[in-house]
């Protein structure tokens, strides 16, 4: 039987280079999107290459879409052993804390903290029990670490913070399996040229970006509580 494996956000960017890859790796696949248009064609563009991709339609500031694509995952799915939280919202990538505003916090937070959490929380069940691996896709300035050490960086609160929040659960999440076959861990693919930064020049290629995530999924290591970029163990 194929692996199967669960990716958000995967209609377009890193999020279609990671289910690509792991097509071409053998797993089947369900691309995780908000626009059943969009979806639908990614799925049919994949399948054209002979991948094994299916569309699961899934809003994350939506609770009830939350609810329907995990039911439709839990009775349809059962198989699963892969989840990889790619989808994300930038806020309005604000440019300093004084510039931030609530709303774009909130938003920030709907998407990349509550709607993965509310994803996670619905699917982690099924991924313990078949011994899987949650990946939470992250990014540099999610590290506290970093944002303290880094000789620059983008100091977009809202979304930055939002990620660390994600970090946190990634880290709860791996504490509940600490013990047992399964695994949760963080990746960040490092400043990537893609919609979310406005194609911002000087980023990895996509392609690039979703090898680094698609690589700790499938290595076969042991990865549970780490935060992982390209190099190895990145700080929380």
């Amino acid at each position: 039987m194929k692996k199967t494996a669960f990716v958000t956000g995967a209609n377009k960017g890193i999020g279609y280079e990671v289910v690509k890859q792991l097509g071409e790796a053998g797993w089947k696949v369900l691309l995780g999107a908000r626009s059943a248009k969009l979806g639908e064609a990614a799925v049919a563009q994949l399948a054209s290459k002979g991948l094994d991709v299916e569309f699961v339609a899934i809003d994350m500031s939506d609770l009830e879409s939350i609810e329907q694509a995990a039911d439709t995952i839990n009775k349809n799915h059962s198989e699963l052993t892969l989840l990889i939280n790619n989808a994300g919202m930038p806020g309005a990538f604000s440019r300093s804390f004084t510039d931030t505003k609530e709303e774009d916090l909130r938003n920030a937070f709907e998407v990349n903290f509550f709607g993965t959490f509310r994803l996670n929380q619905r699917l982690f069940p099924l991924i313990k029990a078949n011994e899987g691996t949650v990946v939470n896709v992250s990014t540099d300035m999610a590290s506290l670490d970093h944002m303290q050490n880094a000789a620059f960086t983008l100091n977009a609160f809202d979304y930055n913070s939002s990620k660390t929040a994600n970090n946190a659960m990634t880290l709860s999440m791996a504490y509940e399996v600490r013990d047992s076959g399964a695994q949760v861990f963080a990746v960040t693919p490092g400043f990537t040229t893609t919609d979310l930064n406005g194609n911002a020049a000087g980023g990895k290629t996509k392609e690039a970006a979703a090898a680094i995530i698609v690589g700790y999924a499938t290595d076969g290591q042991r990865h549970n509580g780490e935060f992982l970029d390209e190099k190895g163990v990145f700080a929380w």
